[in-house]
């Protein structure tokens, strides 16, 4: 679903940012759901923290330029020559040689999703670090991720895969590592879909039986807003995020690449960021109003903008600091990642026409291979194993059955929309999702090849069949691998979270070998409640989407090589209605709903915090994941707070907010033994009960190794942030006054130690 060129004029004309209190006087969030209000003017980027010798090189190449030059860096360029998706053209007479966005020929890395199910702080910086390597050797100035929304909200939502996880604290921690490893290598980040991007159905406007329908309207409270889908974004911009990408949907009725209470207002002003924000491709539906809302740079091209700007200048419709600082912060980032020191030049490597070859090897880096094959392995979820079916002991027959345990037939690029969402990939393994996060691997060595070089070196024997939907088993096969997918794609939704002719695999092979084990790569929350029971399914692993290196990771860990060490960042629900509203994405009200809304009522209860608020008993909880080794918890203790004032001391806005909101002020430990006799990897997982908020939140995790019989202590520091929640009256985080409850465990719902503070 494209933005079309003949809504522009009617979609200008609307003015969607109504009149509302100030801020000042806010007694509650009835003024921002559904209504956003204005914020103006666009603060103008200080160069605050990291940011201040950039800001004042920034400063003094702007000085530098003609209004013409300073249009220039507000828009991509319709016709290209360096082969990037997304281009800033030169200007030579002051050595400033453009910006590229978006490459090829580079490795395929674990998404968002599987990286948010390694919950491996440091691992998921490294992944940041060598795809930022990555694209530095290709001359690529800006990686268009990580993605923070959609959050996850809808259960079927197209594009849950290429971000995270379904809590925020667990996306922010991410995020900021990935940030940090990407922007190390000397490439800025572009933080994405600012903000409340929950659905794609509806996401951009369309014509449908001659009726023009605005997209749709992500309606949410002030409160939501920061305590959900602003905490993540909070987290990027406090890590340096060079640049954030605003979505494409209304939020609160406003556009969201025009948006001024969301750009101005929130990302600009409480969270005190100094990049620039650039629009989703072909998300402009204003040309003055939205630069004055906040919006600094458009892609791939403009027709709202040019000389427009310099136009609106002259007649005083926007003040000509707004393009200076439009220009400085597109400088300062450029800056601040040393992009104008020994940086490649823009999109080296790639084709300059269709008949000009790929330069494959700048692309490709061998010092990645550790870190793209454990980033694979440690996403890997195993949720069942019974009859010590897992680790394989030295099998003497394996059988594969299944349409996801071969290769695609081509690795040609993967990344062009389809016309629809199929349920499944039905001809190969899925090791990424559609649409723009997609990728081509540099190589790929799925299930069934990586089964055959296990067979060659371990001496045995490995069958296959790959296409019938009910195989034969041979009677004297140690295994059955059944190898499943569930597909997703930017632009669609899911068209559901089952797929019976999968499901009907599973139980045709499961009904002829006692011993079957079910994969699944799935690009999102699966369902497998109508077999998981079933008792010759001994073991089932949630896949994800663990790149070219997709079969060397699965057999590794199948074989033992590698203990599970992944744990669910979502719910797997027993019945999909146990999602409630959050099920299905929104729909227009009515035949034509021209201005469609969708309204986020269930506030802060998504994913977990619902299945607690509402007593509903998950098939999987979020945080759930299997070991080959056993971990017991004890001498859990919890410090003092240290700072009692509601409120954080005021401060000068830092790169994040007020920086006293990461202040350190409560310390809580556990001991955890391995009481099993293999070595593994824990994810011991810290959770609140906050006065007043959801029964748990996700408040720390740290991933450990801790060898057979021994023990590691962990411990988990706490900033002013993790304890508060949002005071919409006073327009701050808040500490609570009354008793928090402190829960240690293995998950959401496993959680062995307990106990409570207060304040």
């Amino acid at each position: 679903m494209h933005s079309l060129a003949g809504l522009v004029g009617l979609l200008a004309s609307i003015s969607l940012s109504r009149a509302a209190p100030s801020s000042q006087n806010i007694s509650s969030d009835s003024y921002f759901y559904g209504d956003s209000p204005p914020v103006y003017p666009s603060p103008q980027g200080a160069g605050t923290g990291s940011w201040a010798a950039s800001y004042k090189q920034a400063k003094e190449f702007v000085a530098q330029l003609t209004p013409e030059e300073k249009i220039i860096l507000t828009a991509g360029v319709q016709e290209t020559t360096s082969g990037c998706s997304g281009e800033i053209k030169a200007i030579p007479r002051l050595n400033f040689p453009g910006l590229c966005r978006g490459t090829d020929y580079v490795n395929s890395w674990p998404s968002g999703i599987h990286a948010g199910a390694s919950w491996n702080k440091e691992l998921v910086k490294q992944r940041g670090l060598h795809m930022g390597k990555e694209f530095h050797r290709k001359g690529v100035n800006v990686l268009l991720g990580p993605v923070v929304g959609p959050l996850g909200r809808i259960a079927e939502g197209g594009r849950n895969w290429e971000a995270f996880s379904n809590d925020p604290y667990h996306t922010g921690a991410l995020v900021y590592e990935t940030v940090q490893g990407l922007q190390s290598a000397g490439v800025g980040a572009c933080t994405k879909h600012y903000i409340a991007n929950e659905q794609e159905t509806n996401r951009n406007p369309e014509t449908e039986n001659g009726q023009d329908i605005a997209s749709v309207s992500s309606n949410i409270d002030d409160k939501t807003m920061h305590e959900l889908y602003l905490w993540p974004f909070a987290d990027a911009v406090r890590a340096g995020s060079a640049s954030v990408m605003c979505s494409y949907q209304r939020i609160n009725n406003s556009y969201g690449c025009q948006n001024s209470k969301t750009l101005n207002g929130l990302l600009k002003t409480e969270l005190g960021f100094q990049g620039y924000v650039m629009t989703d491709w072909w998300a402009q539906h204003g040309g003055i109003a939205a630069a004055n809302a906040g919006l600094d740079m458009v892609m791939p091209y403009t027709q709202m903008w040019g000389s427009n700007l310099t136009n609106a200048i002259a007649n005083g419709t926007m003040q000509a600091s707004r393009l200076d600082d439009m220009a400085i912060r597109i400088m300062a980032s450029w800056y601040q990642m040393k992009q104008n020191t020994d940086f490649p030049a823009p999109g080296v490597g790639m084709p300059k026409d269709v008949n000009q070859p790929h330069k494959v090897v700048v692309g490709k880096s061998i010092d990645s291979r550790e870190t793209l094959l454990q980033s694979a392995i440690e996403g890997h979820v195993l949720v069942k194993n019974t009859k010590q079916a897992l680790p394989l002991q030295s099998p003497k027959l394996v059988s594969l059955f299944g349409y996801d345990a071969k290769g695609p037939d081509s690795l040609s690029p993967t990344s062009e929309f389809m016309n629809y969402s199929p349920p499944i990939q039905s001809n190969h393994t899925l090791y990424v999702g559609g649409g723009s996060g997609a990728n081509s691997p540099a190589y790929f060595i799925s299930p069934l090849d990586a089964f055959q070089q296990q067979a060659y070196e371990g001496g045995t024997s490995v069958l296959w069949d790959v296409h019938s939907q009910d195989p034969d088993v041979d009677p004297t096969t140690d295994a059955c691998l059944v190898f499943i997918n569930a597909y997703s794609t930017e632009g669609f939704d899911r068209p559901g979270l089952i797929d019976d002719s999968s499901d009907a695999l599973i139980t045709n092979v499961a009904g002829k070998c006692a011993n079957t084990i079910v994969v699944i790569h799935n690009a999102g929350i699966r369902l497998v409640g109508d077999w998981i029971d079933h008792e010759n399914i001994t073991a089932v692993m949630f896949a994800h989407l663990p790149g070219q290196d997709a079969g060397k990771a699965v057999v590794d860990l199948l074989y033992g090589r590698h203990s599970p060490s992944g744990r669910l960042p979502y719910t797997v629900a027993k019945r999909a209605e146990d999602y409630g509203s959050l099920l299905h994405p929104s729909q227009p009200e009515g035949q034509y709903g021209l201005f469609p809304q969708d309204d986020f009522t269930e506030g802060v209860f998504i994913d977990y915090r619902a299945f607690d608020e509402q007593g509903i008993t998950p098939q999987f909880e979020f945080g759930f994941g299997l070991s080959y080794t056993t971990f017991d918890y004890t001498g859990l203790t919890i410090g003092k707070v240290t700072q009692n004032d509601p409120y954080p001391a005021a401060a000068q806005i830092q790169e994040g907010g007020n920086p006293h909101l990461w202040d350190k002020i409560l310390r809580i430990s556990a001991e955890v033994k391995n009481i099993g006799s293999r070595d593994g990897d824990e994810v011991v997982q810290l959770y609140l009960g906050i006065p007043n908020g959801p029964v748990r939140q996700l408040r720390g995790f740290e991933k450990v190794g801790i060898r057979a019989g021994q023990t590691r202590k962990v411990m988990f520091s706490l900033n002013r942030r993790d304890l508060s929640t949002w005071d919409v009256g006073a327009q701050q985080w808040k500490l609570q006054s009354g008793t928090y409850k402190v829960y240690v465990g293995r998950s959401s719902r496993d959680l062995p130690l307990s106990g409570q503070f207060s304040i």
